[in-house]
């Protein structure tokens, strides 16, 4: 019985062995990695952690589309892409073009980007990005959620909460499988 055991597991290892590209692709997604390593560097962000937002934000599917209008692989809304193409430069932007990986990968990180500038650490980047940038500082204003008007301490919307949580789980999936 025990000879038995050992060779169903060893069989299994064996098969996940031979198919971890397949199970990678299936569970944690990389496409577009070209595109991501471009636009990570040209905003020097870290490439992982744009991976592990863009899982978070649409499982890497291109055409997806939220319940809050948000479009494409980084959930980008009409509003905050008009208003970044603007300050880009990118003259005939129009909202269609954010189901286009490429574009909507470069507006997500000049994005990050932008939010990094502002609040420094990665979680305040990822709070404004989920939670906009205005409920972030009016957190950080706020005793009750920040002690020092720099960290918070406490965040108010569980979703924000938990999509921080959430992607410092894929960063280190992401950086374990991938990079």
């Amino acid at each position: 019985m025990k000879f038995i055991r050992n060779i169903v597991i060893l069989g299994l290892i064996v098969f996940a062995v031979l198919n971890i590209n397949t199970f990678k692709q299936a569970v944690m997604p990389f496409k577009h990695s070209d595109y991501i390593a471009k636009y990570s560097k040209m905003y020097d962000l870290d490439p992982v952690l744009v991976s592990a937002v863009i899982k978070t934000e649409s499982n890497f599917k291109d055409d997806a589309v939220s319940s809050k209008n948000a479009y494409g692989l980084m959930q980008i809304t009409k509003e905050t892409a008009h208003w970044a193409a603007d300050k880009m430069g990118i003259a005939d932007f129009s909202t269609d073009k954010l189901m286009d990986p490429e574009t909507n990968i470069m507006i997500g990180c000049w994005y990050l980007d932008n939010l990094k500038k502002e609040f420094g650490s990665t979680d305040l980047v990822l709070a404004a990005y989920n939670a906009g940038r205005g409920n972030v500082e009016k957190w950080l204003d706020d005793p009750a959620y920040s002690s020092d008007g720099k960290t918070l301490t406490n965040i108010p919307f569980n979703e924000t909460a938990n999509y921080i949580k959430k992607i410092n789980v894929y960063y280190k999936i992401y950086k374990f499988l991938y990079f």
